[in-house]
């Protein structure tokens, strides 16, 4: 068990949050910025491969989510490892980290529900993608890392609602 407990300690407790172990902590800061530049990169050649206006704005928000979310977890995951002593610095960039997660689970559904014909349905996702970020932003404001529940909830409700569009789409053209 001291293995076990060198890689990963135990489970956090009920409305708390999880001690990641130095070794955690170098693997979050690692892979996250090992992202950043392929992120970067990508994002400029989706949005200079764009054909239309349409595209290059879908392009710079699935692009920005993805850069943000590799920049700002990085940022906080180095603060938690070698800053953790600036407590209300961590607590601030945790709560960006959460929040940046929000926005990239919306942005990266733009694509799909701006550049396909999908049904009437696509339209009212599109708008309520982007409240459940907001609203899940809100929750981070107000009760960050309390109800545990209410943040599944919204990251659950964010990842399956989109695939309802489905359900409503006019075309049977593959994906």
């Amino acid at each position: 068990m001291v293995g076990k407990t060198l890689f990963m300690n135990h489970r956090a407790p009920a409305n708390g949050r999880y001690k990641p172990t130095c070794y955690e902590h170098a693997a979050n800061c690692y892979t996250h910025a090992f992202l950043i530049v392929p992120a970067i990169v990508g994002s400029a050649l989706l949005h200079r491969l764009s054909d239309d206006c349409w595209e290059k704005i879908t392009a710079w928000i699935y692009g920005m989510g993805l850069c943000a979310l590799f920049i700002v977890s990085t940022v906080f995951h180095i603060v938690a490892w070698k800053k953790s002593h600036l407590r209300t610095v961590e607590h601030w960039f945790h709560m960006c980290d959460r929040m940046v997660i929000y926005f990239f689970i919306a942005a990266s559904y733009a694509p799909w529900l701006n550049l396909r014909e999908l049904g009437p349905l696509a339209s009212h996702m599109r708008w309520f993608i982007w409240l459940m970020a907001a609203g899940g932003t809100i929750y981070v404001f107000l009760y960050h890392e309390k109800y545990k529940v209410i943040e599944l909830f919204f990251y659950l409700t964010m990842g399956f609602s989109p695939a309802l569009v489905v359900t409503s789409m006019n075309t049977t053209v593959p994906m």
